[in-house]
């Protein structure tokens, strides 16, 4: 029987760690990819003119409330996630975690139970779970609601551990003002994601906190003590912090361009700068408001906002987040598409993409004005 070849040529062909140029890649019989240099192509073969657009492995996105017009705060269940995941699917996302804003103890529970139930059913896209609160502070709250953030106690410990077991990855935000040294250091040990966010702690406990066994931050400079000449807060730990990485809602709005280019540039290494959508119910939708636990969120020109003007995550996808980066901020492409791809994948601890599947692949449109998962082969 003749192999069947796919050719893709004319465009930019990202591997997950490499952007190369007057390169195609050939797909056979719709399996793995090999990446050739154009010239080395037949022309007579089935082809696709990419005319210049960016083919990428999809994205990974550790940080995703909501789409399809709910939010998993809404009704924590497999169904939900199905849902929310074929969302964002259908906005590039191969692997997200679906993330429950600071609640209660049982929807806590109730999410828990619906991530493991969703991993085991397969779910696609599903790649774990992401805990944002409810051990936060109260002075960076954001849009969490006060009343239920808390202190962690001995049983959420112990909750959080039986989790991470039962879990492929459990991401889970903390603050230094709700948890103990030694409940990170047991949750980084139980091999659960420590990321530090919605806290107003000093450099000094951040970086005590880091070395517990913290490795992220969570949506960097939002929520969070800021860089100050003499204390430089949560921000700085982030940037100064090798052993740190931090998620970055880059949508012009949550953070500002300049401020963007400054992280980039001072960020130190092998930590990295990740790119999250913190998406909600919105998101894969034209839907112009939601409710979050009761309260109304409007979505007006690329913001969502509580009635009082605070921002209630985000109105984004992550390929706009890569245009913001390159074109505002001017991160080079493919350091932009490592954000939303490698660099997430390896914090959850997805491997990089060795074989490039076909069925794995997104085509960028080169003004980053949207993405789409490459054409069924007939």
């Amino acid at each position: 029987m003749t192999e069947r070849e796919v050719i893709f040529r004319n465009g930019q062909i990202f591997d997950g760690n490499r952007l190369m140029q007057d390169h195609a890649i050939v797909f056979r019989d719709g399996c793995s990819g090999d990446i050739v240099p154009e010239a080395e192509v037949a022309r007579n073969k089935d082809s696709f003119d990419l005319n210049g657009d960016i083919l990428s492995p999809g994205y990974v996105d550790l940080q995703v409330n909501g789409g399809d017009g709910i939010m998993f705060n809404d009704d924590p269940s497999v169904e939900t996630i199905r849902r929310i995941a074929s969302a964002h699917r259908s906005l590039g996302v191969a692997s997200l975690l679906p993330t429950l804003i600071t609640d209660g103890p049982s929807k806590t529970r109730a999410a828990i139970g619906a991530t493991i139930a969703a991993v085991r059913a397969q779910v696609p896209g599903v790649a774990g779970l992401h805990l944002e609160g409810p051990h936060l502070s109260v002075a960076r709250k954001g849009a969490h609601d006060a009343n239920l953030i808390r202190p962690m106690e001995a049983a959420d410990l112990d909750e959080l551990i039986a989790a991470a077991d039962a879990l492929p990855c459990l991401k889970v935000t903390v603050a230094p003002e709700g948890v103990s040294e030694q409940q990170v250091r047991a949750m980084s040990d139980a091999g659960i994601l420590v990321s530090l966010g919605h806290s107003d702690a000093d450099f000094a406990a951040c970086q005590k906190y880091a070395a517990a066994g913290a490795r992220c931050v969570t949506h960097l400079f939002n929520a969070m003590s800021q860089l100050g000449n003499r204390e430089p807060g949560l921000v700085g730990a982030a940037l100064a912090n090798g052993t740190l990485s931090a998620g970055l809602i880059a949508d012009g709005v949550h953070v500002h361009p300049a401020a963007m280019r400054a992280a980039w540039a001072a960020k130190s290494g092998p930590g990295q700068i990740f790119l999250v959508s913190d998406a909600m119910a919105v998101a894969g939708s034209d839907q112009t408001e939601f409710t979050l636990e009761g309260r109304r969120i409007t979505r007006t020109d690329g913001r969502l906002t509580l009635a009082d003007g605070t921002l209630a995550g985000a109105d984004l996808d992550l390929t706009t987040a890569i245009g913001v980066l390159v074109n505002q901020v001017g991160v080079p492409l493919q350091d932009a598409l490592t954000a939303a791809t490698s660099y997430p994948a390896q914090m959850i601890g997805l491997a990089s993409p060795a074989a490039l599947e076909y069925s794995s692949m997104i085509r960028i449109s080169a003004d980053f004005d949207h993405c789409e998962w490459l054409p069924e082969l007939g």
